[in-house]
């Protein structure tokens, strides 16, 4: 099956924070779990994405680029944006049409924001998608907490579908490469 990794907003500020915002809940696990399935990704040599987001950082310099702690291979995929959807205006779609993608496993920030937007889309798109669970994060709101965020996502978007193609939920730890989608149909 022809799958990638997308790893959406793992950027240097963002996970850090800056003057403005605090570092992203639990950014040091955070990043062990993203690293984690980036090795399990290449020594099955699935493609590893990235989408950055142009306006951390305003796009520039090093709080722009991925975080300095995530491994990233030289063959991998960069696309930036400018919408909160990781498919609006990259090439992304075009991309993984392109190599023939089935399924999508994403990791990344912001958990309501950009990571749901990408998850819902994919579906849309054709692609069954695996969430990693414990590999999305973000700063919170005045409503929820940071993990109360990532608990509701976990459980709106597992089993979340449109049709033919769905989103589950699995954590790092698992086999999120051998997709288990066709067990659920």
């Amino acid at each position: 099956m022809n799958q990638v990794l997308l790893i959406i907003d793992a950027q240097q500020e963002l996970i850090e924070g800056n003057h403005e915002r605090n570092a992203i809940f639990q950014k040091t696990q955070f990043i062990a779990n993203i690293n984690s399935v980036i090795e399990k990704a290449e020594k099955i040599a699935v493609p590893l994405v990235f989408v950055r987001d142009l306006d951390v950082n305003e796009g520039k310099e090093s709080g722009f680029e991925i975080h300095k702690e995530i491994h990233v291979s030289a063959e991998a995929e960069i696309f930036d944006k400018s919408a909160t959807n990781a498919f609006y205006g990259t090439g992304l779609l075009e991309y993984l049409k392109s190599y023939q993608v089935k399924h999508i496993v994403v990791m990344g920030c912001e958990t309501q924001h950009c990571i749901d937007s990408a998850v819902r889309t994919a579906t849309i798109e054709g692609f069954d998608v695996t969430l990693v669970g414990d590999g999305h994060s973000n700063l919170g709101n005045d409503i929820l907490s940071q993990e109360q965020i990532i608990k509701h996502h976990n459980a709106t978007l597992h089993g979340h579908y449109n049709v033919d193609y769905f989103s589950i939920v699995r954590n790092a730890n698992e086999d999120l490469f051998c997709p288990t989608h066709d067990s659920y149909r």
